[in-house]
Order: C-alpha cells, then structure tokens, then sequence
C-alpha cells in the first residue's frame, strides 16, 4: 500500500480554461483518491463557471489576471506551491483526461527515487490505444528528436500528468515554456543533469468540451517546440563552453 502524502507536502495543480462541466468532478476525484491533498484550480480566465463549481468541489482557485496560457497558468502554481513550502506538486488537467486513481502511483516514484519529475504514461502499458493517429505520429516524431538530446527514450513527451519535487519547482518557478510546456521542460530539467522517470497512467476520452487543436495549431506545435528545444539547446551549450573557459582562465 503506497504511504499517504505528509500533510503539507504534496500540492495537485488543475490549470482550467472553460472546463465548468468537467472540473467539478475532477477536483472530486482527486479529492477521493488524495484525500486532505489540497487542490489548486488555476483558472486562466474562464469566461464560463470554472471558478464557481471548482470551489463548490472543494478546491482553491487562483485566478488569472490576465489570459496567460498553459505554461503561464501552470508556472503560477509551480511558484506558489515553492512560495507555501510544498515538497512536491502533481499536474492534473481539468477536462477529466487524467485519472486522479493515478495521483498515488506519481507521488510514490518521486519518493522513492528522488528523481526530479515524474511523468504519467499512456505508452508504458496499453493506455495508447485511444490516441488519435495524428498526435500518435506526432509522439513518436518528438520519441526520435527527444532521444540524443535526453540521452534515454520517453515514451510519453506530450503527457501533461506530471508530477515534481521541490528542486524542479525552484528552477520552474522562475523559468518556464509558457505556450507548449511539456516537452521543453523536460529539456530543461535534463540540461541541468536533473532526472525524470515514468509510470503507466490512464489517459480517459474528453467527455465535456472539445479540444483546440486544429490540423494548423498542430502544425503550428511542432514547429513552436522543437525550436523551443533547440534554443535550450544551444543556451546550455554556451553557458557551459562559456564555464569552461573562465575556469581555464582561472587555472
């Protein structure tokens, strides 16, 4: 049996855009299967009831001031969550995709392995079935891109059910990829020798709303992200030759 969080130790973040008909039942969740977690729904100015029926579940809300997007929405909680001490924060989206039976696996393997970040899976085990065959051959493109730069395979690059301790929330809290952050992070948290693991999760179907992702917007993600990777890429490689010279210098 995977040991209960610590009080005060594990924050869940729910960024939220127009999901009144899904985060109500996701913040319940989460609330059934981590109970006493405090749950954080980051509303990025919903123009819906986001805000109402996610404090009706029992859940705090951060609002927006402004629309910052995903990244800018899951940021926020990253820097609030190290602002209030927390040791570790797993992300939940709010359209009911993820499956909060998972949140305990995710806390367990940042425990016990002291990795950096923990990611939920659909590919480990048979939970891939239900992706579409556009995004499945986009994973599989960012699986061959990520592979030299991570030195190791993720199965999952684009999962958002990812769960992290408090050394990457202090380097998240003051940078992150603010439109498509999922695979960028991982390139940054492996620039800094930081390590990731993951753990078969399952990803349901949207049951309320619908997604944003046009074949252009899709076009438009693949192109945004990899040259999001390559430009941390290239922003280590110059502080670390830039490093090596001022201790040749110095010697």
């Amino acid at each position: 049996m995977i040991p209960p969080p610590t009080p005060g130790s594990l924050l869940v973040i729910v960024p939220a855009l127009n999901e009144e008909a899904a985060v109500g039942a996701v913040v319940a969740e989460i609330h059934r299967h981590v109970p006493g977690v405090p749950v954080l729904v980051i509303d990025d100015c919903s123009s819906d009831s986001t805000i109402a029926v996610a404090r009706q579940a029992g859940a705090d809300v951060l609002p927006m001031p402004h629309h910052l997007g995903l990244g800018g929405c899951v940021q926020a909680g990253y820097k609030l969550a190290y602002e209030l001490g927390f040791q570790y924060v797993i992300r939940v989206d709010g359209d009911g995709q993820h499956d909060p039976a998972d949140i305990p696996r995710i806390f367990e393997k940042l425990t016990t392995t002291g990795c950096e970040m923990v990611i939920g899976s659909r590919f480990i085990s048979a939970n891939g079935s239900r992706t579409g065959a556009v995004r499945s051959l986009g994973i599989r493109f960012f699986r061959l891109v990520l592979r030299p730069v991570l030195g190791r395979e993720v199965h999952d690059p684009t999962s958002g059910f990812v769960g992290v301790n408090r050394r990457a929330l202090n380097v998240f809290r003051g940078s992150f990829p603010l439109e498509y952050p999922e695979i960028e992070a991982l390139v940054v948290l492996q620039r800094r020798r930081f390590r990731f693991e993951e753990v078969p999760c399952t990803m349901r179907p949207r049951t309320t709303g619908r997604t944003s992702i046009t074949a252009l917007k899709s076009l438009y993600y693949v192109v945004h992200v990899l040259l999001g990777v390559f430009v941390n890429v290239l922003k280590f490689d110059r502080r670390y030759h830039r490093a090596q010279r001022e201790r040749g210098a110095g010697g």
